[in-house]
């Protein structure tokens, strides 16, 4: 079985969990997401992480070997979001 694409992943994830935003990189083993979800509301990360294994369901044990998660709230995520942080962030050219 090929390794899943980071796209692959987010639908995953996207088709088991509702999520205000999803963004997921990697190289077909080894994944960063950052997924933001009202679902994540009143739960723990680890709570939180659980609630995406379950989404992810068997492709987690059979395809997905390393996944790194940042669990938001849409609150959380908007706080997060303020002049603040972007003004420290990193450019790429």
């Amino acid at each position: 079985m090929a390794d899943p694409t980071p796209d692959d992943v987010q639908r995953y994830i996207a088709h088991g969990l509702p999520c205000d935003v999803l963004q997921v990189e990697g190289d077909g083993r080894h994944f960063q997401a950052l997924i933001v979800s009202a679902e994540f509301d009143g739960l723990s990360r680890v709570a939180r992480h659980q609630r995406v294994y379950r989404a992810l369901g068997d492709r987690m044990r059979e395809q997905i070997h390393a996944l790194s998660m940042k669990t938001l709230t849409p609150a959380e995520y908007a706080a997060q979001a303020s002049p603040a942080r972007t003004a420290s962030a990193t450019h790429h050219h």
